[in-house]
């Protein structure tokens, strides 16, 4: 079912516009289900709200109906922040228009989405109202924007409006997202490593590691796991090396060691941060660990909240970590959710999480606000690596050396 798949995994279609565009009765329409309070009364839609929905043939995705974009008051600036919010994770949005065509409020939007990287398709609502006049279809392709007219009230158009959704989803939702299928072959043994300390949730593995052990198996593999402990005996079972060891990134440097160097070796976080965000600027970011000096300040950065441990990755052993390689007085701040903290300026490095509730596209707008503000940002399990001293080998199974 599409409420059991990954967050992260789920393309993210916005609905954009004025108040009183149509946005509400244009998701419900779409769903089939009336998730959105519809009104005639402007600004009904308070908060963002999110439904999922099973999109076919592409899949599950996650629709978000927002507030008015021209909202008014104190009020209406949180709404309209709150709205703008949830374009940092969208994949795709849909601009709709009401009665009263494409004007200026329309116009920003669509500067928005254009400098957010943003595919947009521009839904002309309420077409038992008012057809979309002709200048307004001719901005439309002067601008290389898909468009169409659809009546929200009666269903005129819905079905072609999700046929366009499917045909204009970012190609990493309409193609099969790649783990390690692309290191390994059919019939080869690949070795996970997974460690079942204090942090590890009883009586499951935790989602990278479930994902990367389905990958395996799509790929026709064998999969294999154990513990640190039992890696050495594990080598000394099988008649021929694995194709390739994935670790843990809190054991990597003990796994290494006991790994022949003629193994590729890889971390479940490395692989998560190629499939997620761009591992090279990532690896770029890890390099300014070298150069960081007493009093900077580093963020630590999760993309969703989770009860913090004795000894958690975050909080507590990545800034140990870095404080003995660097040999530095750091100040570290931990911040969790979709947004980062005002003061990101401040900060000499950004070091993310693996990402594996969000999607690749909010992934790649965090770390674009990061380079927009100048901030080097890299993540958990590359700085791991880095500050294990083993980075250069569980990176070079990608070929980027």
């Amino acid at each position: 079912m599409s409420n059991r798949t990954p967050r992260g995994d789920r393309m993210v279609i916005a609905l954009v516009g004025r108040r009183n565009a149509g946005k509400s009765s244009l998701i419900n329409a779409i769903i089939g289900q009336e998730i959105s309070i519809v009104a005639d009364h402007p600004g009904t839609t308070t908060d963002p709200v999110a439904k999922h929905y099973e999109l076919l043939p592409l899949g599950p995705v996650t629709f978000y109906d927002t507030a008015g974009l021209d909202d008014v008051g104190e009020l209406g600036a949180r709404r309209v922040l709150a709205a703008r919010r949830v374009l940092y994770r969208t994949d795709l949005a849909l601009l709709v228009v009401g009665e009263e065509g494409i004007g200026v409020p329309e116009r920003a939007v669509l500067d928005t989405l254009r400098s957010m990287d943003i595919p947009a398709i521009v839904v002309f609502n309420k077409a038992d109202v008012a057809a979309p006049s002709e200048e307004d279809i001719a901005f439309c392709r002067s601008a290389y924007l898909q468009c169409l007219s659809v009546c929200a009230t009666n269903g005129r158009g819905v079905q072609y409006l999700k046929t366009m959704l499917v045909e204009s989803a970012p190609r990493e939702f309409s193609e099969e997202p790649v783990l390690v299928r692309d290191l390994v072959s059919e019939g080869d043994t690949v070795l996970c490593v997974v460690p079942l300390d204090m942090s590890a949730p009883k009586g499951r593995l935790i989602l990278p590691q479930v994902q990367v052990l389905r990958d395996i198996l799509d790929s026709d593999a064998v999969g294999m796991v154990v513990k640190e402990e039992e890696l050495a005996g594990a080598l000394d079972l099988l008649k021929k090396d694995p194709a390739l060891v994935v670790t843990d990134s809190q054991v990597v440097r003990k796994v290494a060691a006991e790994v022949p160097e003629r193994v590729p070796l890889t971390t479940f976080s490395t692989l998560f941060a190629r499939r997620k965000g761009d591992l090279r600027k990532l690896l770029r970011g890890a390099e300014v660990v070298d150069s960081l000096r007493d009093g900077d300040k580093v963020l630590l950065c999760e993309a969703c909240s989770h009860h913090a441990m004795a000894d958690d990755i975050g909080r507590v052993k990545i800034p140990r970590w870095l404080t003995r390689y660097t040999g530095k007085r750091l100040e570290f701040t931990m911040h969790s959710g979709h947004d980062f903290p005002e003061n990101l300026e401040e900060y000499s490095l950004a070091i993310h999480c693996g990402g594996c509730m969000i999607n690749r596209r909010e992934m790649l707008h965090r770390m674009r606000e990061c380079a927009l503000r100048r901030v080097p940002v890299t993540n958990y399990g590359v700085v791991i690596s880095k500050v294990q001293g083993v980075l250069d080998r569980v990176t070079s199974v990608f070929g980027l050396h």
